[in-house]
């Protein structure tokens, strides 16, 4: 249950983002966060964001036209078009919301909102959810009043900028972040090895190809004490049921699992994609894993993702060219044929979470169009190499008069 609202000036906030989970989670958590501290907040977003299921209740969708920008001569007109079309939806949104900042999170969606923003002179933030900097906040990044990061280093990311990069993290789901303070499943060379598999919509059927044949190829100390649970697109579940049969490895098998978290929980090892969602909740929770990246995200950025938690211990990361089962097999044995190995794993990822994610980023937009009598910016340093830049503007200006 959520803490009392505490006492405050309440205040308006916008929050845009593209139409795909990884652009929308974040945005909802911080819309949660935002309702909490006794904000009014709304999202702008595309048909299909505002179908995607987990938007709280309180928080109105305001679906606008958004194009891409093609190379192609029409479609680049077509999408400069509908832009347009968004931004001037966008500032008469703004005219009666009256936002004290606009927060985008990436994605063609949010484009014609910030543009908007900016035009209306209204503070803007953008969230990199990911550890390459995405094309549109790319664009914005210049633009923007401050950039809240989820990783020390960004790729595509302006040096000159790094004076307004504040590193927050990528907000995590209460369910698995409430897993934090728990410790990792105990691992003796007796005890079960359970090993959680997901692969989402465009990575499973890789998995479901590999990670059976490849956990047969395990010794037998560590085959014979196997439990798996893996996720599988629908026209793949009886395929890999057979082949986890033909083997002798008992597998839970679904195209859905309602309690991932009760899952995360109880799993010593992690098979999976390099999604920044998905990484966040490994590190809060702190579970090894072996993770493959997306070989078609855009800039690559799944496998710029993963090279954090894999320089500090806690993963291993195989190119999907290079996913066979013997592969796997000879990853998994480096990280689980002893105990302690598995576990200082498990430590090395858990050091690599950030879980104050939501509330530091909510204190980063709280710090835009505040009362100096009410609010302070809680201030990370900055990332990369400009460890002693300065805030941005208008952050070190909001922290500035408080003081004063």
């Amino acid at each position: 249950m959520n803490s009392p609202r505490p006492a405050g000036v309440s205040r308006h906030y916008v929050l845009a983002a593209g139409g795909t989970g990884g652009h929308l989670i974040p945005a909802f958590a911080l819309a949660v966060e935002l309702d909490r501290r006794g904000h009014h907040v709304a999202l702008v977003t595309d048909e299909r964001g505002a179908k995607i299921p987990g938007k709280p209740d309180f928080l109105p969708a305001h679906v606008l036209p958004a194009g891409r920008l093609g190379k192609n001569p029409v479609a680049l007109a077509k999408g400069l078009s509908a832009i347009w079309r968004g931004r001037s939806m966008a500032l008469r949104l703004f005219d009666s919301f009256e936002p004290s900042c606009v927060v985008g999170f990436g994605g063609y969606p949010a484009l014609p909102a910030l543009l908007a923003a900016q035009a209306a002179k209204i503070p803007t933030l953008i969230h990199e959810q990911n550890a390459v900097l995405g094309r549109v906040n790319r664009f914005l990044a210049k633009r923007v009043d401050a950039i809240a990061t989820a990783y020390h280093e960004v790729e595509r990311l302006d040096p000159r900028l790094w004076g307004k990069v504040r590193l927050v993290g990528n907000p995590v789901r209460p369910e698995v972040l409430s897993l934090r303070g728990q410790p990792f499943p105990a691992f003796t060379e007796d005890s079960l090895f359970r090993v959680l598999v997901t692969g989402g919509s465009q990575g499973a059927s890789i998995l479901a190809d590999v990670v059976p044949d490849g956990l047969a190829m395990l010794p037998p100390a560590l085959r014979q004490r196997l439990q798996v649970t893996q996720q599988c697109r629908p026209e793949d579940l009886e395929a890999v049921r057979a082949r986890y049969a033909s083997h002798g490895i008992p597998a839970e098998l679904g195209t859905y699992f309602q309690d991932m978290a009760s899952r995360l929980a109880e799993a010593h090892l992690f098979i999976g994609r390099a999604g920044a969602s998905t990484i966040a909740e490994l590190t809060a929770v702190g579970r090894p894993a072996i993770l493959i990246p997306l070989p078609i995200a855009t800039d690559d950025h799944q496998a710029v993702n993963t090279r954090e938690m894999v320089k500090a211990g806690g993963a291993r990361a195989i190119r999907q060219t290079g996913f066979t089962p013997k592969e796997l097999a000879k990853q998994i044995q480096t990280m689980a044929l002893h105990p302690e190995t598995l576990g200082n794993a498990a430590h090395a990822a858990w050091n690599c979470g950030l879980p104050d994610a939501v509330s530091d980023l909510a204190d980063l937009v709280e710090g835009f169009g505040a009362s100096p009598i009410m609010d302070v910016i809680r201030m990370t340093s900055p990332i990369g190499a400009a460890a002693g830049a300065p805030a941005s503007a208008a952050a070190t200006r909001s922290a500035q008069e408080h003081r004063s």
